[in-house]
């Protein structure tokens, strides 16, 4: 049995780190039909696939990848768009190595095989190829309004129009993909995924509205007086975090919300061809140690900073972020600062010239099962900085709750929802970063899944709240 295991994980070729970090092209170019039937060989097609326990929306993993290794891609896509309708876009952000490759049976020898990027493989080979037909059930004369177009909005659209529901998503900004579009940068997502999987989902009967503003143009309430039949919410968590630390208002110091905005959604890398100024510093300093830190770290790079930092409170081992994303900033350049954090900020003429850092040490375990970060008495110093971007994490938008007193909240500011994702509002269902604050695309993704299932057994039955 073990001499037929094959352990020569087959390896993405990515762009040099010398060229990339002077572009924003994307940094993993995907495999070849070769190295992906190379890969999708690897797959023993185990008899009880422990893999498919660690996907949070239930692909059938070993059937999608034996499609793959026998070259039937219609039967691939097909199987993966049975549970995912974002396949493009969870090939390339989310923490496989965490989940569905963590529980993968070769795991135990070190060497998972690649889900993730045979799922962008497949993903990809439909965008160049040709558009698998979608099953979609008949109409059931039911109308949902989803609000927000992230991976929650978008998965419970998607399933909710398979299901036959009329489907009407209204978006804020003026493109669709929340998150996926406004947070993370082209070299990791590029919007032209993002708008494939946004056609997709249109594809299948969704209707999609933006520059729309629920609990502002229009109340919960009103979409379900007027229109709807029932509504869920997926608006995310972007409210920025903040230190407060004496400083942090001047000048050059930007969220990495409003960072990330500019230079993704707005394009600020191809100024002045787009009109989006953003303030371009020859030493950024990047607070924080999630993936929206390393890709704020990566963006500055190539805005053409000569040198950026990774300001982290705690060692390597706590960081959050992917471990693919923290190889890949420091093979462009990054440089770690561990175990520091800042106390104050310095200005000239009101804009940032320098942080005070102190030396962290680690104590106990605190809440979140990491190591609780502790000053070194004495330890201050200065570190000169032009641009700071604080990453240290987000909170829920408080629009929509505030403008419907009938949704309860948590003490976290969180939408509070059973387990079918149901809030305290009759009719009302709500998923994601909204509910859980900042976490992975996939868990939003399983959230507006769950929804979904609760939205259409509600909808057919007529049931009690």
């Amino acid at each position: 049995m073990s001499s037929k295991i094959n352990l020569n994980r087959v390896d993405m070729p990515k762009q040099p780190p010398e060229e990339r970090r002077h572009n924003f092209e994307e940094v993993a170019l995907g495999y070849s039909a070769e190295q992906a039937e190379a890969e999708a060989k690897r797959c023993l097609q185990c008899k009880k696939p422990t893999c498919i326990r660690g996907c949070p929306v239930g692909v059938d993993i070993p059937e999608f990848i034996k499609a793959i290794r026998d070259g039937d891609m219609h039967l691939a896509l097909r199987t993966l768009k049975r549970k995912n309708s974002l396949p493009g876009i969870c090939g390339r952000v989310c923490p496989q190595e965490a989940q569905c490759e963590s529980t993968c049976v070769l795991a135990k020898k070190g060497a998972p095989v690649a889900i993730g990027r045979l799922e962008r493989y497949g993903a990809d080979w439909e965008l160049a190829q040709e558009k698998v037909p979608p099953e979609v059930m008949p109409p059931t004369g039911k109308r949902v309004a989803v609000v927000g177009s992230g991976p929650a909005g978008l998965t419970c659209a998607a399933e909710l129009a398979k299901m036959g529901h009329a489907v009407t998503i209204f978006e804020a900004l003026h493109g669709a993909g929340g998150v996926l579009l406004y947070g993370i940068p082209e070299f990791r997502l590029p919007k032209r995924i993002v708008e494939g999987e946004v056609e997709y989902i249109k594809s299948l009967g969704a209707d999609l509205e933006l520059d729309a503003v629920v609990g502002r143009q229009v109340s919960v309430q009103e979409l379900l007086d007027k229109d709807f039949d029932a509504v869920f919410l997926g608006i995310g968590a972007g409210a920025p975090r903040f230190l407060n630390v004496p400083g942090e208002s001047l000048n050059g110091i930007y969220s990495a919300n409003e960072y990330l905005t500019r230079t993704n959604l707005m394009k600020a890398y191809l100024f002045p061809e787009y009109d989006t100024p953003l303030a371009r510093g020859r030493s950024v300093a990047v607070i924080g140690g999630g993936n929206v830190a390393m890709d704020s770290a990566r963006c500055a790079l190539r805005m053409g900073a000569e040198e950026v930092h990774i300001v982290y409170r705690r060692s390597e081992a706590e960081m959050p972020a992917r471990m693919e994303e923290i190889e890949n900033a420091r093979e462009e350049g990054v440089i770690f600062d561990f175990l520091a954090a800042p106390t104050r900020f310095l200005g000239e003429g009101g804009r940032v010239r320098a942080m005070e850092v102190v030396d962290m040490e680690l104590g106990e375990p605190d809440s979140s099962g990491r190591r609780s970060p502790h000053p070194k008495p004495g330890s201050e110093h200065i570190v000169p900085v032009d641009i700071v971007i604080i990453a240290v994490g987000t909170v829920p938008n408080p629009l929509v709750a505030s403008s419907t007193p009938q949704l309860k909240t948590t003490k976290w500011g969180t939408l509070a929802v059973d387990e079918r994702g149901r809030t305290s509002m009759e009719g009302v269902w709500a998923g994601g970063d909204i509910t859980t604050g900042g976490a992975t695309v996939i868990s939003a993704m399983g959230a507006g899944k769950t929804a979904a299932k609760d939205m259409d057994l509600w909808l057919r039955q007529d049931g009690a709240w």
